[in-house]
């Protein structure tokens, strides 16, 4: 624990703390950018930094890109991540009846309260799990797996065919290339480039990363006007701390649970929590008019996902979701074992992934209310100069 301590209080870790949680609401805040696509991106740039220090720059992107994603929901009705989606329900009406501010604001108290009872769960439910995955045998593991192939098919859209079919696709495209169990090739084809497999890293920015950029270009679309925030109408007070209060907290353990269950993600928590919001409202004819409820139930479930699926992560190796793949990768590419081993043979990098967590939720929500002005003109930025820049990144990091 020490040592986690010394290196993310160190001037480095405040720094890179501080440095990915910027850019992770930077690029939230912009739409068709997501926190997947720049942490796949950030990946290569950390082969050669210490690895505490690099899961905590991309630890703090995860945290901030969740959260800026409120921005451009908020303020154009475009979710600048996917997890914002339900915000735009009530944070856009509410913006159009002139309360930009106060929903922004209302969006990162939300956002700060579910990280932080989501880091609760982290610290408390992390080292158990872990303890108990030790007694998994191999009827275990399958049923997890069989688990995670049956969430796809339920929530991967509305035809099972196509969920099973890219579950079972994802299963085939690990094979190729040397067999734990026998030492020999399989699936190259006598293609020597196959003997290794295909690198986790290239192919997480293949589908993430180029997919949403054509995307965006098939989808290509005029930017639409923000309306002018003022950062003093922003202000959090404590009365509505205790105004929301239940509301963020149960919607904090709803996000938190979904995001413990492998391949679910933070848009299906938002949209659970605010679901329950609305069923247990003595107003629920207000949702979806611009009411405060929503908003809070939204951003507090969404970032709560964050600690929810870092559980799995840490204490099993089983990625919550797809950003908790990018980070397995990461792990892995600094020469650690996702799972009970990483508590016993690096202990160290469990406390600085806990740490880092609710330091880059301090950080979002300072540099949050510090640069709302400035994140709305984010959201004007035209794609088409964007998109070019990001594939010449893309096919860097593929390189590298």
């Amino acid at each position: 624990m020490a040592d986690a301590f010394s290196t993310l209080f160190s001037f480095q870790g405040i720094f890179f703390i501080l440095l990915g949680t910027a850019l992770g609401i930077f690029v939230g805040a912009i739409p068709g950018l997501t926190g997947v696509m720049l942490i796949a991106l950030v990946l290569p740039l950390t082969y050669t930094m210490d690895s505490h220090l690099a899961l905590t720059l991309l630890i703090a992107i995860y945290v901030g890109a969740i959260s800026g994603g409120m921005v451009t929901s908020t303020l154009l009705r475009m979710p600048g991540t996917p997890a914002s989606i339900v915000t735009t329900f009530d944070g856009y009406p509410m913006a159009k009846k002139g309360q930009p501010e106060r929903a922004l604001g209302l969006g990162v108290m939300a956002s700060f309260v579910g990280g932080l009872i989501s880091w609760g769960f982290l610290i408390l439910l992390a080292k158990p799990i872990a303890k108990l995955s030790l007694n998994f045998g191999p009827w275990e593991y399958f049923t997890l797996v069989l688990m995670a192939l049956v969430l796809i098919a339920t929530i991967g859209g509305k035809s099972l065919s196509k969920s099973l079919f890219a579950g079972f696709l994802g299963i085939l495209l690990s094979m190729p290339g040397m067999a734990a169990a026998t030492g020999q090739t399989r699936l190259t084809f006598n293609l020597p480039e196959l003997n290794d497999g295909f690198k986790l890293l290239p192919v997480l920015i293949g589908l993430f990363a180029v997919n949403q950029i054509f995307r965006e270009i098939i989808n290509s679309r005029k930017t639409s006007k923000a309306p002018a925030i003022h950062t003093t109408g922003a202000k959090i007070r404590l009365k509505d701390f205790a105004q929301h209060g239940v509301n963020m907290v149960r919607s904090s353990i709803i996000g938190t649970w979904i995001g413990l269950l492998p391949g679910i993600g933070a848009n299906i928590g938002s949209v659970t929590a605010y679901s329950v919001a609305k069923s247990t409202s003595k107003e629920p004819e207000k949702f979806g008019t611009g009411h405060e409820d929503g908003v809070v139930a939204a951003e507090s479930a969404n970032n709560a996902t964050i600690g929810g699926a870092l559980i799995p992560l840490v204490a099993m190796g089983i990625p919550g979701s797809v950003v908790e793949a990018v980070l397995l990768g990461a792990l892995i590419v600094h020469g650690l074992q996702p799972g009970p081993r990483l508590f016993t043979e690096s202990p160290s990098m469990v406390y600085t992934i806990m740490g880092a967590t609710i330091m880059a939720n301090f950080a979002m929500a300072a540099i949050m209310l510090v640069s709302m002005r400035f994140l709305a003109k984010l959201a004007k930025i035209p794609l088409p100069y964007l998109m070019p820049l990001i594939l010449a990144f893309c096919i860097i990091g593929s390189f590298a």
